[in-house]
């Protein structure tokens, strides 16, 4: 009877062999993974470099409605990662990342946009004016007086919705 320990080497090549624990974990990394992928949207799956084996083993995984199905199934799910190329899916997966950090912040600059056009007015028009010059000016300008008012009244602020609405729109994003 032989126990595996971190010790023991793999005869083949003499290297050592990962432990239980080690191996565990890596599968469970690699579980986690699977669920990543699971939980993408059909668009953004297409741009994961997967193989069609884990394709096919994604996509039966909707159809499994047991606990412990759903289990076995996500243990299935990481066996077949062992066989992709981690390196080329985590490298899409940092573009997705990279990809809602630039969307975020355009939208945290969109926010400080309608923010300083409520506080200051024709001004803060004219600046953003320079700088998109395709919006529509009486739109903007009657979003900004009535969100002016609604929060000198202290009433919800449905018109600086609006008014980021048209901000982001005209921003495209």
């Amino acid at each position: 009877m032989s126990f595996d320990s971190p010790t023991d080497s793999d005869p083949q090549d003499g290297a050592p062999r990962p432990s239980k624990t080690q191996r565990k974990q890596e599968m469970h990394a690699l579980q986690a993974l699977g669920e990543k992928i699971i939980a993408l949207s059909e668009s953004r799956r297409a741009k994961l470099p997967l193989s069609d084996d884990l394709l096919f083993a994604i996509e039966e995984t909707s159809r499994i409605r047991s606990h412990e199905g759903r289990r076995r199934h996500m243990q299935y799910v990481g066996k077949l990662m062992r066989r992709e190329d981690l390196s080329a899916i985590q490298a899409v997966f940092g573009e997705f990342e990279q990809e809602s950090q630039r969307r975020d912040h355009a939208f945290h600059r969109l926010e400080r946009w309608r923010d300083r056009l409520i506080e200051e007015g024709d001004p803060a028009v004219e600046a953003f004016v320079a700088d998109y010059p395709d919006i529509d000016r009486q739109a903007l300008r009657q979003l900004i007086r009535n969100a002016q008012r609604e929060r000198q009244q202290d009433k919800p602020p449905t018109n600086a919705r609006r008014l980021f609405k048209l901000l982001r729109d005209t921003a495209e994003l």
